[in-house]
């Protein structure tokens, strides 16, 4: 036999070992009420991909599972809820979903696994209120409309969960009620959530220690770092599985963001050009510590992850978030001192926020706390006998607007500077920014501009060394405190 031969039947029997390896779980599913190009999304843990189309109102797809898996199916397309069902798995399981509908989080699962059965008195507990929540998601109806459904829904499930086996579907339905806690102030059905708790945690049988002990710090939260406060440490993990700590981070001197994220977070991903061009210009300032909250396999093994260029730790228990992040959702971020003290926090991208935090922190003449966010920022203070005139710059998408109130006002000396004319906006209408804030040729890097104005105020009584800016009193407004005029 020669040596060509040989290599060949080598590497035929190292591919079919490869797939001998590869465990699967087959799903189809079938409505006649989906749309032709529906797309359908699956995965497990918290990454999900395109796996089919529907056609004819059929899909199929397979996923890979080595062990009792919880994956989740979301279906993409007209008249589908931007939802997602739980559908449990095992090697070689087939498992069948069918309705007539395009409310796929309601439709029949067809599955010998107990986890599913379990799953299925749950959904069917509450078809009302799932029914409910599905009509406004796809009437796009604002998170005022659609909280009061989730907490209904999350006390429906409640109610049921003691008369429940204590497996995987009824410990997860647990944590997504236990969750909303985290993000709804003053849940009112908190002393419910903690008798369930204890009751589930008392009976749950080995293998759930990670989900209880994170659904009890939902219950019992500890008390969330705040802007002014001394940040704390914790353990992560790198890339190659070596353990860290926090404070590693501060060794330089710097200042430290804190960038809570997670694969399938879009805004988290659509932010990391704007991060990255910022970052080069404040290497010399700051220090970026990209936290990532998915599984450490999934983080490890995603090609997002590996081209992250700053400090890339992994903190999948999450007990950091539980510390710093007052709400549960990503990207958060969060910005300490060189001396540890937190002073700046906020969730959500905001594009131009990376590009006014470069400019505040390389120097811009007058310090300032950015308590709002960094898209706004003042350049310079002329404060006179007559008036006080503050020149600003606003950083964003050149399709974002962006306002300023005519109740602005300056505060300082206990009182209130009230804003007495603008130049280079117009004040209570829509702006736009024009000006390109870089030379990148990304394409949403390109669309990042700033737009250059002053307002002017009533003279202070007494020049002071610091003041704050406030953009009325309305929620949401702009706040620049702290600026110094030293």
């Amino acid at each position: 036999m020669n040596k060509k031969n040989i290599i060949t039947i080598l590497l035929a029997l190292l591919t079919s070992t490869g797939l001998a390896q590869t465990k699967t779980a087959t799903v189809t599913g079938y409505s006649p009420a989906l749309k032709d190009g529906t797309l359908v999304l699956a995965g497990t843990g918290t990454i999900g991909s395109v796996v089919d189309t529907v056609k004819a109102g059929h899909f199929a797809y397979t996923l890979p599972v080595e062990e009792l898996t919880e994956s989740f199916l979301c279906l993409m397309g007209e008249g589908c809820p931007n939802m997602s069902i739980t559908i449990y798995l095992k090697p070689d399981l087939a498992v069948k979903v069918t309705g007539n509908d395009c409310l796929y989080p309601l439709w029949k699962v067809e599955s010998p696994l107990p986890e599913q059965r379990t799953e299925a008195r749950i959904t069917e507990h509450c078809r009302d209120v799932l029914t409910e929540y599905m009509q406004k998601v796809l009437a796009n109806k604002p998170w005022a409309e659609l909280e009061p459904v989730e907490i209904k829904l999350a006390k429906k499930q409640m109610d049921i969960l003691p008369a429940l086996p204590m497996d995987a579907a009824t410990i997860g339905k647990l944590l997504n009620a236990s969750r909303i806690v985290k993000n709804i102030k003053d849940f009112p059905h908190m002393e419910q959530l903690k008798k369930i708790e204890k009751f589930v945690a008392d009976r749950a049988p080995k293998g759930f220690e990670g989900q209880l002990a994170e659904i009890h710090s939902y219950v019992y939260p500890p008390r969330v770092l705040q802007v002014g406060d001394e940040a704390e440490d914790a353990e992560l993990v790198d890339m190659q599985g070596q353990k860290h700590h926090l404070f590693e981070a501060f060794a330089n001197g710097k200042y430290v963001l804190l960038d809570f994220w997670g694969i399938g977070c879009g805004p988290c991903m659509m932010s990391e050009p704007e991060m990255k061009e910022a970052y080069e210009k404040m290497k010399d300032k700051l220090e970026i510590v990209g936290i990532n909250h998915n599984k450490i396999s999934e983080w490890q093994e995603h090609e997002f992850s590996k081209r992250i260029v700053w400090t890339n730790w992994n903190n999948a228990m999450q007990d950091i978030s539980r510390k710093y992040c007052d709400m549960g959702a990503i990207p958060y971020y969060i910005l300490i001192s060189p001396d540890k003290r937190i002073v700046w926090k906020d969730m959500g991208y905001i594009p131009g926020l990376f590009m006014g935090m470069a400019d505040v922190l390389n120097g811009v003449k007058h310090k300032q706390d950015n308590s709002a966010n960094f898209s706004l920022l003042i350049q310079k203070v002329d404060a006179n006998a007559s008036s006080t005139t503050v020149s600003f710059r606003y950083y964003g998408h050149k399709d974002y607007w962006f306002r300023i109130v005519k109740e602005s006002y300056l505060e300082a000396n206990g009182k209130k500077y009230m804003l007495t004319a603008a130049d280079g906006i117009k004040l209570d209408e829509d702006n736009f920014s024009q000006v390109k804030a870089t030379e990148s040729t990304d394409e949403f890097l390109s669309n990042l501009c700033y737009t250059d104005f002053t307002l002017t105020f009533e003279p202070f009584d007494t020049i002071p060394t610091t003041f704050n800016f406030k953009e009325g009193d309305v929620e949401h407004a702009f706040v620049i405190r702290n600026v110094s005029l030293e």
